[in-house]
């Protein structure tokens, strides 16, 4: 809960700061619908995930939009089981995959340049798993508080590239965190 309100704060910050950069910077950017089309890798403790994500967004003026995210796993990874748990003759490790991923953000955007800006978000999301061993597979959701920050540049004014990295806190019995690091094609409608 600490990361959490600390990337709120940070998010408040973040927003504040356009208002004051303002008066010196008259450009208007680019308000509107967006989307990215891109790649996460997702890493807990133990497992190293990949995704396609789509998001969704729309910014409201300079410095301030909301955006809908949904991924769709592409990499699975396999983790070993404790000794304790096999199974004479039983797997030794289990495959685990995302299934999907959806989330919502708002997001606050400090242009830096005409066609550059650095963003935080904060958000809420709900993440799905599956782990496959021996012909039994098993699925997990778990909803997480996610909070991150990242760049775009737009090289043309509507097509450019987005990087970010977002933290994801779960909550309730599958507590625990994400590290998720993503690049996608970003185009301003």
């Amino acid at each position: 809960m600490k990361a959490f309100m600390a990337a709120a704060s940070a998010a408040v910050v973040v927003c504040a700061i356009p208002a004051i950069a303002a008066a010196q910077d008259t450009t208007t950017r680019p308000t509107g619908l967006y989307a990215n089309l891109g790649y996460a890798n997702t890493n807990t403790e133990d497992v190293n995930l990949g995704a396609i994500g789509a998001r969704l967004g729309y910014r409201f003026n300079d410095w301030l939009g909301v955006e809908g995210e949904l991924a769709g796993g592409v990499k699975s990874d396999d983790v070993s089981v404790p000794s304790a748990f096999v199974v004479p003759g039983g797997p030794t490790s289990v495959s685990i995959k995302l299934k999907h991923e959806e989330a919502i953000y708002g997001v606050g955007f400090l242009p830096v340049g005409t066609n550059f800006d650095l963003l935080a978000r904060v958000g809420y999301g709900n993440t799905s798993i599956k782990g496959s061993a021996g012909g039994f597979s098993a699925s997990q959701d778990g909803r997480s508080w996610n909070f991150g920050a990242g760049a775009q540049y737009h090289w043309d004014g509507a097509n450019g590239v987005r990087a970010d990295y977002t933290r994801q806190e779960f909550t309730g019995d599958g507590s625990g965190h994400a590290d998720v690091w993503s690049i996608a094609f970003s185009h301003r409608f």
